[in-house]
C-alpha cells in the first residue's frame, strides 16, 4: 500500500541519516525568523478584525464567512503563479521577497480606508495575495536546504517560529489598544514596521539554493506532468476534500467567546490558546511525522479538529471545554501545516518543486475558502452550535474518504 511504502521509505532514510543531516540549517532558522516577525505583523491586524466586524460594524455570520473565505482564498491562484515563477526563474528567494514586500505595503493602507468594508476587503485580499506569492517559494527554500529524512523536523521548527509570531502579534495589538484608547492607527504602523523587518531579514540572510546538476528550466508541460502524477493527485484530491469540510478559524473563536459569555474585547485573545499549542507542538509533531509517516499524522490532526467541532455543538460548555478546543485546534495545525509540505516535497522534482507545492496549497486554500462561505450560510440559518454539528459530520466523512483514497494502491 502507498502509505506503507512511504512510511518504510521514510524509516529507511532516517536510519541511514547522519547527525549532521538531521540538523536544522541556518536557512530554515532565518526563514523562521522572517515568518515570526511577519506573522506578528499580520496577526496584530487579523486578531482585531472579528471584533471590529461583528461588534464594530454589526456584520452578520454571512458577511464574516465571506470575508473569512476571502482571507483564505485570496492566496489561492497567486500561489500557483508564485510557485511557477520561482521554478521558471530558479529564484525562489526573489519571488518570496516580492510577496513579503506586498504584504508589508498593505499595512499602511488600513488607516486610509477607515470603516469601508470594501476597502478592508481589498487590503485583506492584497495582503493574502502577498502570502500566496511567497508561500510556495519559501517552502521550496526550506526543502532545498534540508535532508529529506529531516523535513518534518525542519518544517516543524519553521512553523514553531512562525506561530510564535502569531502568539505575540495579538498580545502586542491588545497592549497597544489597552494603552491608547482607539489606537487602531498605532496597531497598523507597528504592524508595518515589523513587516519591513521581515523583508530585510529575508533580503540579507537567505540565499537562493545552488542549481542541482542537470537542472532544467521549468516549463508548463513539466509542471503539469509533476502535479498530475498519481501519488500527488491523490494527495491533491484528499487535501481538497478535507479543506472544504474545515470551518474558518474566526467562527471557532466566536463560538468559544459566546459559549463562555466573554465580552467582545476578549475575542482577540482567544487565538493565543491555539497559537501557543501550535508553537509548542510543531517541532515534536514534525519529528513524530518523520518516524511514523507524515500522511498518518496529517489525518490524525483532522481527527483532533473533529473532536473540537463536536465540543462546540453545545452539549457542554465552560472553561475546560474551551481550553480543550483551543488545544486541539493548535495541535491540528501542528499536524497539518508543515507536515503536509514535508510529505509531498521529496516526491516532486527539484525543477518544479515550488509549483507542485503551490498546487497542493492552492487546492487547500480554495477548499477552505469555500468551506468558510458555506459554513457562514449555514450559521446564518441555524444556531451556531448546530452548524458545528453539521461541520463535524462533514469532517468525519472527509477524513474517512481521504483515508480510503490514500490507502488505495495507485492504478498502473
Amino acid at each position: 500500500m502507498y502509505l506503507s511504502a512511504t512510511r518504510a521509505a521514510d524509516s529507511a532514510r532516517t536510519t541511514t541519516a547522519t547527525p549532521a543531516a538531521r540538523r536544522v540549517g541556518g536557512t530554515v532558522i532565518a526563514l523562521g525568523l522572517v515568518s515570526l516577525v511577519t506573522d506578528m505583523s499580520a496577526e496584530m491586524i487579523t486578531a482585531i478584525l472579528p471584533m471590529y466586524l461583528m461588534y464594530g460594524l454589526g456584520l452578520g455570520y454571512l458577511h464574516l464567512g465571506m470575508l473569512d473565505g476571502l482571507y483564505t482564498g485570496a492566496t489561492a491562484l497567486l500561489r500557483l503563479g508564485g510557485g511557477f515563477a520561482a521554478d521558471r526563474l530558479n529564484r525562489p528567494k526573489a519571488v518570496a521577497l516580492s510577496g513579503y514586500g506586498l504584504s508589508a505595503a498593505t499595512k499602511l493602507g488600513f488607516p486610509l480606508v477607515g470603516a469601508s468594508l470594501g476597502g478592508i476587503g481589498t487590503l485583506v485580499g492584497l495582503d493574502r495575495a502577498g502570502k500566496g506569492i511567497r508561500t510556495a517559494p519559501r517552502d521550496a527554500l526550506i526543502t532545498a536546504a534540508t535532508a529529506p529524512e529531516a523535513l518534518g523536523r525542519a518544517f516543524g521548527v519553521h512553523r514553531a517560529l512562525d506561530t510564535a509570531g502569531a502568539l505575540l502579534g495579538p498580545l502586542l495589538a491588545f497592549a497597544l489598544l489597552a494603552g491608547v484608547a482607539g489606537g487602531y492607527d498605532q496597531v497598523f504602523v507597528v504592524s508595518f514596521c515589523l513587516a519591513v523587518v521581515g523583508v530585510l531579514i529575508l533580503a540579507f540572510f537567505v540565499n537562493n539554493p545552488p542549481a542541482a546538476p542537470g537542472h532544467r528550466r521549468a516549463t508548463v508541460r513539466a509542471a503539469l506532468s509533476a502535479v498530475t502524477d498519481a501519488r500527488l493527485r491523490r494527495v491533491w484530491l484528499a487535501t481538497g476534500i478535507l479543506g472544504v469540510a474545515t470551518v474558518g478559524d474566526m467562527f471557532l473563536y466566536l463560538a468559544i467567546q459566546r459559549q463562555l459569555g466573554l465580552p467582545p474585547q476578549a475575542l482577540p485573545l482567544l487565538p493565543l490558546g491555539s497559537a501557543l499549542t501550535f508553537m509548542l507542538a510543531a517541532a515534536p509533531v514534525g519529528r513524530v511525522a518523520d518516524r511514523l509517516g507524515r500522511w498518518r499524522v496529517f489525518l490524525a490532526g483532522h481527527l483532533l479538529l473533529l473532536g473540537g467541532y463536536l465540543a462546540l455543538t453545545g452539549t457542554a460548555s465552560g472553561w475546560p471545554i474551551a481550553v480543550a478546543v483551543l488545544a486541539m485546534h493548535g495541535v491540528f495545525y501542528a499536524c497539518s501545516d508543515g507536515v503536509l509540505m514535508a510529505h509531498i516535497g521529496p516526491s516532486i522534482p527539484d525543477s518544479v518543486r515550488a509549483t507542485g507545492m503551490a498546487v497542493i496549497q492552492t487546492t487547500q486554500a480554495l477548499a477552505r475558502a469555500g468551506g468558510a462561505v458555506v459554513f457562514g450560510i449555514v450559521a446564518q440559518t441555524v444556531a451556531l452550535s448546530t452548524a458545528f454539528g453539521f461541520a463535524a459530520a462533514a469532517l468525519a466523512a472527509a477524513v474517512t474518504a481521504s483515508a480510503v483514497l490514500c490507502l488505495r494502491k495507485p492504478s498502473p
